[in-house]
């Protein structure tokens, strides 16, 4: 199963959309604290609406817990950053991969990135006027493009 990674989110109404995602597309949502918020804030079930309840959710204390519970293979990690060389639309993503996004305002830790740097990638954009997309919907697109092989399967 492919699951959406969110390592230290911010923002409670990106999450609780990141969430909406997930139960769309049956994914586990992975949330490595510490959060920005209570996974009570109402503005995270705001954004989830209903749905919450039916989210496949983990939780790790830390990147580490994450790592030594679930020991992902390399080419499950996918890390996505706005620098990243490797556009999101090249990799071959296996069904049991791990989607990887950083804190809104600061990205992935540069520990997680110099770790895995073979894995990172990022969604192209045309215009030099924008730095970086909202996470919800960067979420939202890679998340559809690694599951597309499923449904044209």
């Amino acid at each position: 199963m492919t699951s959406i990674v969110l390592v230290r989110p911010e923002i409670p109404g990106n999450t609780g959309a990141v969430g909406r995602t997930c139960v769309a597309l049956d994914l586990e949502l992975v949330l490595i604290h510490p959060l920005g918020f209570t996974i009570t804030d109402t503005r995270l079930k705001r954004a989830g609406l209903d749905y919450w309840q039916h989210i496949r959710l983990a939780e790790f204390a830390s990147w580490e817990a994450f790592l030594a519970e679930r020991a992902p293979r390399e080419d499950q990690l996918y890390l996505f950053e706005e620098y990243a060389q490797r556009s999101f639309y090249e990799p071959a993503y296996p069904d049991d991969a791990y989607l990887v996004f950083g804190r809104e305002t600061k990205g992935l830790p540069k520990e997680i990135v110099a770790a895995h740097p073979s894995q990172m990638v990022s969604l192209p954009m045309r215009s030099d006027k924008v730095r970086s997309l909202n996470l919800a919907n960067t979420v939202a697109a890679a998340a559809y493009q690694a599951v597309r092989a499923q449904f044209n399967g």
